[in-house]
This record gives structure tokens, sequence and C-alpha cells, in this order.
């Protein structure tokens, strides 16, 4: 599904900076992988790249067997918007849409009727418990209901990969542990799932670690996650 060749990315603010060297990898539908490594080790960048935020500067991206290559924003964004779902450290939630509108945008964007849009909204945070919640505004959300209704956003599109950005980063251990859950659980759909992590409680709740240092994959390690379940039946039932 991902086929990345030599993928080579500097920045040149300043003094030239080389991020990435030489990225080789393979991601398959439907695998549940986490990039580690430390602050400026390349990860975050390498997100950016794969969920067509960023270009590169050499080598060979295939998403689907599509070379993604200095594409037009247009392009881009239809790219996104139809393949893709994201979800940040910081929410990223807009702070004067209450959280059906929220969970809504992506669609807001594919031309999808606002009666349509809020109706499947408010069926995403009905399954992620947050259905109470529907009309509040994020300063009226909890850390771990904001990251819920994010996921909510992210998976709302029906994308075929889900980004995530450090998802836990700002969350404590308990609620890191459900948000953790419920990714798992949308992976056991069939989704693919990418997460880039510094914690290594998190990526061991992955398949795949992707261990990346200096701009090169370390190693790549294949990981056995037992699936129980919190939600009991499942989340995407």
């Amino acid at each position: 599904m991902i086929h990345l060749e030599d993928i080579n990315k500097t920045y040149h603010n300043g003094a030239p900076l080389h991020v990435l060297k030489g990225i080789n990898l393979d991601i398959e539908r439907g695998e549940f992988v986490s990039i580690m490594g430390a602050s400026g080790s390349g990860k975050s960048t390498l997100l950016n790249i794969l969920g067509i935020l960023d270009n590169y500067d050499t080598g060979n991206y295939y998403l689907n067997d599509v070379l993604i290559k200095n594409l037009s924003e247009t392009r881009s964004a239809e790219y996104r918007n139809r393949m893709i779902g994201f979800i940040f450290q910081s929410f990223n939630l807009i702070s004067f849409k209450n959280a059906v509108e929220n969970v809504a945008l992506p669609l807001f964007y594919q031309n999808v009727s606002r009666k349509k849009r809020n109706i499947l909204a408010m069926e995403y945070l009905d399954k992620l418990g947050l259905k109470d919640w529907a009309h509040h505004m994020p300063n009226e959300l909890s850390g771990g209901q904001k990251q819920r209704v994010a996921i909510a956003r992210a998976l709302i599109s029906n994308p075929q990969i889900i980004l995530a950005d450090e998802p836990t980063g700002a969350l404590d251990s308990k609620t890191s542990v459900e948000v953790m859950q419920l990714l798992k659980e949308v992976n056991d759909t069939g989704m693919t799932l990418i997460v880039v992590t510094h914690e290594s409680g998190v990526a061991n709740q992955t398949n795949k670690i992707i261990h990346i240092k200096d701009g090169i994959i370390e190693s790549i390690e294949n990981n056995v996650v037992h699936k129980d379940s919190l939600f009991g039946n499942g989340l995407m039932k």
C-alpha cells in the first residue's frame, strides 16, 4: 500500500539540515505500525511526507501504486481528503465549533450536505461514547474527550490510512491506554494505522515498530499484540 524508495529530505533554513537519508519502507494494507525516535530523528518529517503534507527531494513514494511527487496543492488535498485521516497530539480542534461540527468538517470539504454530515458525525460520536457531548465546545471537553473527537473526525470520511502524530502525548496514562485501545479496534476493521511516538508503551501496542535515528531507519521490529478489547464487542460494529 505504501512503498518508499530512497527518500531524502533536506531543509534549507540557514545551514542545510539533511533530515531523511535514504528511507526505504513498505507498509501493507491493514498494518498497525509505529515510528519511534528521539526528537529531531526525522519521524515527524516522514509522517508529513506519508500524509502528503510535505514534499521530498529525491526518491519515490508510491501510495496504492500511484507516484506521489510534486503534486499540485489541489491534487494533494484531493488525495488527503479521500485517503488519509489525521490525528494530532494537540487535537487541532476548531475552538469556535462544537464537537459534532468538528467531526463533520472533513465531509464539508467533500461537498456532503450539512444534514448528512451532521447525521454521520453524530453516529461516530456515539460510537466513541461522546453522544452526550456532541454540542459541547472544545474548551468544555477533557483531553481524552478531545482526542476521541479528533479520532471521530479522522474516521468520518472512511479513509484508507490513519496517521497519528503523538496521539497520546497530551494525555494521562489511563486515557492513553483507552485511546490506544480505540486505535487498535479501528485497526481491527482493516484500516491501516501509522503512529509516530517516542513512548515505548505506545509503540508496543502496534504490530510493527520502525526505529528511526538521525534520518535513517535503524531497525524494524515485528511485535505480537494481544487483541483483548476494553470495549466488549468492539468499536466499529
